[in-house]
């Protein structure tokens, strides 16, 4: 297979083993779906154990750092160019703060696109 590291650059691999190294909870290098619980958890979000479950079940195996940046640089592999993304992002943020409100963005999740 094609090397996933070579689909991004440094800071965007830096980001990915940020992010997770936030949900692998228990660092033991692989993400399960204890750490999904514990991470909603330290959010202040109780999720249910078949929820967590039904999460990891999406990749097969387990989901170590090159797996976790796979799965989450597939739907990237198409994306449009920043200033794309960032114009999309200026849609919803309606008073130029940075920031879109949890109603804004759960309205555009539940009731645009596919």
């Amino acid at each position: 297979g094609s090397n996933v590291f070579a689909n991004f650059d440094k800071q965007q691999i830096q980001e990915f083993k940020a992010a997770f190294t936030i949900i692998d909870q228990d660092r033991d290098g692989f993400i399960s779906a204890k750490d999904l619980k514990d991470m909603w958890a330290s959010l202040g979000i109780i999720q249910d154990d078949k929820f967590c479950a039904e999460m990891v079940k999406v990749r097969p195996g387990q989901i170590h750092f090159t797996a976790f940046l796979t799965f989450m640089g597939e739907p990237l592999a198409d994306t449009a160019p920043e200033d794309v993304l960032h114009n999309a992002f200026a849609c919803f943020d309606v008073h130029n703060t940075g920031y879109i409100t949890q109603a804004i963005f759960t309205n555009a999740l539940t009731q645009h696109g596919d």
